[in-house]
């Protein structure tokens, strides 16, 4: 008996207890001819043609990592022996072959089960412009499901598959997740390869994964992921690391908008204790300028990308568009080659105004919505609702960020709502030990399954092709050098002590002033504070290059017992005038006591 929410897991159980792939797209057809809301597929998989690719799967070795996993696809990606719409029938053709993310898929064993509903053309945060009908939130059919990946999000919550794929330009995968109750892994720009999918904006569209938890979702995601050469955005990841004490920005004073929705802001502010009680360190910062980047995606010359993509059906079958979508991509006339490059300018020079918080904090969190509203309001007011939406989700793709969008509970009025972490470029890994903690520590199931266990966050690994070193003195967090570290992307796993056995002394003569750390195994002193960074495997050459002496690397034993290597001063040094300062346990405790 499989549960009300399909997930990997529960499917890997079964299978291991004597259930088949044929037995689960029984199942699948069973709930998917049951489903009350009949928006959320645009084209169904034939019942005989999931049998038979249950049946190729099961001919197929068993050790894949997706073996007979059900997903549903949005329709604007390409399935080889399923339309593609793009939710707008006019534009409708059968493509030759998958989506090379679709074949990848395909490869790890997964079935899909269908092609879901959208915005048309993924213009739009809300699934209400589709000509197919709007996909309703599964906590209350009054509500909006979220887009444009509205389908595909229903698809999961309903319990019809275990993941389901979206796209995201300025939040379609991450707002349909915080409606529903479920995690939106999205990859950074590039990660993922979008050659077989219709484009939005081209060179800002990411395809992402809906799933009920983040571990699976990323799971998904790394199958993915790979460069593309027939993508000319496909992008060769360096895993960015994230230290295991993460520092979030959180909204503050007039930033914090939810449009009068108390219950979205406390459940933010409840989020906040919960990754505060993880032992994340909170700071506020200032969002003014990631919201100016932010409008730029619709207010700004990237609406032209959006005619770009169309430009040639949209010519010809004006007619044949949702009235909002129309008008926003006929908007994009007004904008001219200039337009685009002084808009490009803006960006970048907002890039540089908004370092100083990445300098600060190592991940954002915010809401991944700041307010909901029902079908009828959407339709009522449709480009204003939509543009609610997106006031947190619009700015990421534009700077190249990754994002994960988890649940964060549910208010009185029993709709959910998410937050988002957002870190830099290819930290997509790093986000994922923090995001399934909080999901973990809200409590509040996975998608129509209020009850559903989480399952437990991986621990937090540095990339392998990073180096750690331990750091002694004036490359410590605040000190003078501490820019050689953060400079070429270093991340601060720990702070601890080395194990007794150690002398600290001041040296003489060094600018800025150093501390030599000298190894004595006769010395049974207390440890003396060091913090552990990690670098990638480049740049801690460089970094070791640059050391004077009498300093240099060597092998550190930490309290725990552990090595690592670790800045260790030559012993002829103390004999110039250093002065000890063992006493104080650490550099940063001496230069306290001095100042």
């Amino acid at each position: 008996m499989l549960p009300p929410m399909l997930t990997i897991a529960a499917l890997q159980a079964a299978y291991a207890g004597g259930l088949t792939p044929l037995d689960m797209v029984e199942e699948v057809i069973r709930r998917r001819d049951a489903l009350i809301d009949r928006a959320v597929f645009i084209t169904e998989t034939p019942a005989e043609a999931l049998r038979d690719a249950a049946r190729a799967v099961m001919a197929g070795p068993r050790d894949l990592p997706l073996w007979g996993i059900p997903f549903a696809v949005k329709d604007n990606i390409d399935v080889a022996d399923l339309p593609t719409t793009a939710a707008c029938p006019a534009f409708a053709y059968q493509p030759e072959a998958d989506a090379t993310l679709i074949a990848r898929l395909r490869a790890a064993g997964a079935i899909v089960i269908g092609k879901t509903n959208l915005d048309q053309f993924a213009t739009g945060l809300n699934g209400t412009r589709s000509p197919y009908g709007a996909p309703r939130s599964v906590f209350d059919a009054a509500y909006v499901s979220g887009g444009s990946s509205s389908g595909s999000a229903v698809a999961v919550a309903s319990g019809l598959c275990a993941f389901a794929l979206g796209t995201d330009t300025a939040g379609s995968g991450r707002v349909p997740a915080g409606f529903n109750n479920l995690v939106g892994i999205k990859p950074t720009p590039g990660l993922v390869p979008n050659t077989g999918v219709v484009p939005a904006c081209r060179s800002v569209d990411v395809v992402t994964v809906f799933a009920g938890s983040v571990a699976e979702g990323a799971a998904v995601r790394r199958v993915m992921e790979g460069h593309d050469p027939a993508d000319p955005f496909s992008r060769t990841a360096t895993p960015a690391a994230l230290p295991p004490g993460l520092r979030i920005g959180v909204l503050e004073g007039a930033e914090r908008e939810f449009f009068g929705n108390g219950e979205v802001e406390a459940l933010y502010d409840a989020a906040i204790a919960r990754a505060k009680s993880l032992g994340a360190v909170i700071l506020p910062f200032d969002y003014a300028p990631f919201r100016e980047a932010a409008a730029l995606l619709y207010d700004g010359p990237w609406v032209a990308e959006r005619l770009a993509a169309v430009e040639g059906f949209f010519a010809t079958h004006e007619g044949d568009f949702d009235p909002t979508v129309r008008r926003i991509i006929a908007g994009a006339t007004r904008y001219s080659a200039v337009d685009a490059f002084n808009g490009l300018y803006r960006l970048n020079a907002i890039k540089q105004q908004v370092a100083p918080v990445w300098d600060a904090v190592d991940v954002l969190m915010l809401p991944t919505s700041p307010t909901t509203c029902t079908v009828a309001d959407m339709l009522a007011d449709p480009v204003v609702r939509n543009s609610q939406f997106g006031r947190y989700t619009n700015f990421v793709n534009l700077m190249g960020l990754a994002a994960i969008a988890v649940p964060a509970g549910f208010g009185p009025s029993g709709l959910p709502a998410g937050i988002t972490l957002i870190g830099p470029a290819f930290s997509d890994d790093a986000l994922v030990p923090f995001a399934g903690a909080m999901h973990a520590a809200a409590a509040c199931g996975m998608g129509h399954d209020r009850t559903a266990a989480v399952p437990p966050a991986p621990s937090a690994e540095i990339p392998s092709a990073w180096l750690p070193i331990a750091v002694v003195g004036a490359h410590l967090t605040g000190m003078p050098l501490n820019h050689e570290l953060t400079g070429p992307g270093g991340v601060k796993l720990s702070e601890t002590t080395t194990a007794p056995g150690y002398r600290l002394y001041a040296l003489p003569g060094t600018v800025p002033p150093k501390p030599g750390l000298i190894h004595d195994p006769a010395f049974a002193g207390p440890g003396i504070a060091v913090e552990v960074w990690a670098l990638p495997a480049a740049a801690f050459g460089s970094f070791v290059a640059r050391i004077p002496a009498p300093l240099g690397i060597g092998k550190l034993t930490l309290t725990d017992g552990s090595t690592v290597s670790g800045f260790l001063c030559e012993s002829h040094a103390i004999d110039s005038g250093a002065e000890e300062i063992t006493a104080y346990g650490g550099w940063r405790a001496f230069r306290a006591a001095r100042a």
